[in-house]
């Protein structure tokens, strides 16, 4: 087992909720419901994209924020949830959102 080097414990982890049987096509007011469970969610720090939501943190947080986001739907009524998680857990150096993004905008400034 590897464990973190000291100063090194973010994840970065992509997730999609998609509830299956809603009574319109339109699923805003369910990504609603999940972000809602983000803003309360402590050391989470997210960021809402078009196909999904990039969240960062502590592992044991963002999966607990995890837990919290996929449970939202069936609150509403929602009978079935899919949900599609990515997680990025780097142990070799600093892991973050803007990090990431900005490795490649280097590359792409070359």
């Amino acid at each position: 087992m590897r464990f973190r080097k000291p100063g090194i414990d973010l994840v970065v982890v992509e997730i999609s909720i998609v509830p299956i049987g809603t009574p319109h096509t339109g699923l805003s007011e369910y990504v609603a419901g999940c972000l809602t469970v983000l803003n309360e969610a402590e050391g989470v720090t997210w960021q809402l994209t078009p196909m999904g939501t990039i969240l960062e943190g502590k592992l044991d947080q963002v999966l607990k924020a995890v837990r919290r986001m996929h449970e939202q739907p069936f609150q509403k009524g929602i009978q079935r949830v899919v949900t599609t998680i990515r997680i990025d857990d780097r142990r070799d150096r600093a892991l973050t959102m803007t990090g990431k993004v900005a490795a490649v905008k280097v590359r792409l400034d070359k």
